[in-house]
Formats: C-alpha cells, sequence, structure tokens
C-alpha cells in the first residue's frame, strides 16, 4: 500500500453500507482517518415503491471492518434530511479530528417511480439529497480546507444523470429513474462550476459514478432483473483517484468507474488496499455518452 492519505481526514456520507463503506473502507486503507456517518449507527428503513423495509449495515460494522485492517474511523451519526444535524455534521468532524480534508457526499434516498405516480414527498427527499446535502456539507466544509490550503471534494454521481441511450430502451419507459436522474445531472453540474470556482484555492471537486450499477443493499430493489452489476473496487479506485491530485491538475471531472480505470491505465486494489482486481474493461452495452476519461 502507498498509503497515500496518511495524516489526511476524510467525511464519508452513508458508509453505514454499500459504496460508502467500501469508500471509507479504501481510504482508511491508504492512511487516512475516516468518519463515517450515516442516519443512525444502526439498520435502517428505505422506502421502495412506497413501503418502508429495512436495510442491514451499521456504522460500527463500518467502523470494524477498517480496524480489523489497521485503519482510523469514527462515526458521527447524521441524518442529512435534519437541518440541525446536516447543519453542524461539518462542525463536528473538525472538532472531533482537528480538520478535514476530504468530503465523499455519497448518501441518497432513491425511490423510483414514474412522474405521474411520484409523491411529492418522494420528489422532494431525493432532491434533497442529492442537491441541498452536498451543497451544505461542500458550503460548510470549504473555509477548514481553505485554512489547510488543499482539499479534495468527490461527489458520487451516476449514468442515469447522462442522455438516456437512444432509442428509447423499455427500461427508460417504465423504470421510474427520472428525478433520480435529474438529480444526479445536476449533481453532476454543481461538481464542474464548484470545481471552477474552488481551483484557486487548490480544492479539487469531481465527481465518480458507476459505469453499469452496483449491487448494494439499498439499490438491488431498484435494479431489473438479471441486470449485470460492477464490482465496488471499481468505483472506490476511482474516488481514491480523485483524491489525490491537486485541482490544478485534476478537477472539474464527471468520471465513470470502469472507463476512468481502463483508460488511465490504473492498478484497481481491493478495498483493504491489500490485493488486486484484474482489468476491466468497460462493457459494450455502457451509456455512450460516458467518456473515457471523464467530461
Amino acid at each position: 500500500m502507498t498509503k497515500s492519505l496518511t495524516g489526511k481526514t476524510a467525511l464519508v456520507s452513508g458508509s453505514s453500507r454499500g459504496i460508502g463503506r467500501a469508500i471509507a473502507r479504501r481510504l482508511a486503507a491508504e492512511g487516512a482517518t475516516v468518519v463515517v456517518t450515516a442516519r443512525s449507527s444502526g439498520p435502517t428503513s428505505a422506502i421502495r415503491g412506497g413501503d418502508s423495509v429495512v436495510v442491514e449495515g451499521s456504522l460500527a460494522e463500518t467502523i470494524a471492518m477498517i480496524e480489523v485492517n489497521g485503519g482510523r474511523a469514527l462515526a458521527i451519526p447524521a441524518d442529512l434530511e435534519d437541518v440541525d444535524a446536516r447543519d453542524t455534521l461539518i462542525d463536528r468532524v473538525v472538532e472531533a479530528t482537528g480538520g478535514i480534508d476530504i468530503l465523499v457526499n455519497n448518501a441518497g434516498f432513491a425511490d423510483y417511480s414514474t412522474i405521474d405516480k411520484m409523491s411529492l414527498e418522494t420528489f422532494d427527499r431525493t432532491m434533497e439529497h442529492y442537491t441541498r446535502a452536498p451543497f451544505v456539507l461542500a458550503h460548510n466544509a470549504i473555509p477548514h480546507m481553505r485554512s489547510r490550503g488543499a482539499g479534495w471534494i468527490v461527489n458520487i454521481g451516476s449514468s442515469t444523470g447522462l442522455s438516456p441511450i437512444r432509442p428509447f430502451r423499455e427500461y427508460n419507459k417504465t423504470s421510474g429513474d427520472v428525478i433520480y436522474a435529474a438529480a444526479k445531472a445536476a449533481l453532476h453540474r454543481l461538481t464542474q462550476g464548484l470545481a471552477a470556482e474552488l481551483l484557486d484555492d487548490n480544492i479539487a471537486v469531481n465527481a465518480v459514478g458507476p459505469s453499469t450499477a452496483i449491487s448494494t443493499p439499498g439499490a438491488d430493489a431498484l435494479l431489473p432483473a438479471g441486470y449485470e452489476t460492477e464490482p465496488v473496487e471499481y468505483l472506490v479506485e476511482t474516488v481514491l483517484a480523485m483524491c489525490t491530485v491537486p485541482a490544478d491538475e485534476q478537477t472539474g471531472l464527471v468520471a465513470f468507474s470502469l472507463h476512468f480505470p481502463w483508460h488511465q491505465g490504473l492498478e484497481v486494489k481491493t478495498l483493504n488496499g491489500q490485493g488486486s482486481m484484474p482489468r476491466r474493461e468497460p462493457p459494450a452495452w455502457a451509456n455512450p455518452n460516458i467518456a473515457p476519461a471523464g467530461l
């Protein structure tokens, strides 16, 4: 392991399971002190088709996985839909660790529904998670990053935020991902605009999304039957690549998990940093609007 993040502090939202947990583990394996956060310290409920279902995973489990690998992590639970919890999260991270160098906006809410059937509550919660929460956390982290002379913000995007494949597939007609996709498109644009604003502060802002989809406890119910998913390690390695390069060398990218490592020739490590994954070429059926080097 290169331990490229030794001395750095990272906050990863939505890190009690799935993509967030994987990112937290990889950043910790590279030496970062990782603050993990989620709505609660234990399993939580998620909305699927209007029904509440229990989604397994906990911050304690994430910390245990990091510590068994020799890493350092601590948990600060925060419901990002709670105004006070959201507004004070960065200050609590800084108070607990002394500063913040890396912010990964991963936490989300997704309950797919076609627009004619979607409730206004679902619309509002989707936009809250993918636009307001990243804005607030970045807004509050920027002064601390400026004081350190550098920083890295990574927003977790999605290929759904790109123009859909034409002619429209049956999936686009029925999946109900339009509002989720619109929120992710907004997050991509926020990323690129904020990157320009913070370039002279040496704060890099990039987005990373799956080239296809990643199987997680929260996402599995949203994926069509038989959909070919990808291992999370490729996305995680792409996130790491966005946390180690100065802003004047790499900022404002919307990159994708299989395309970017393949194009850049990156070695993709396992989550504990101790093994390597095979080179994996992006599938031919991935969204053709994905730029291999990032948008």
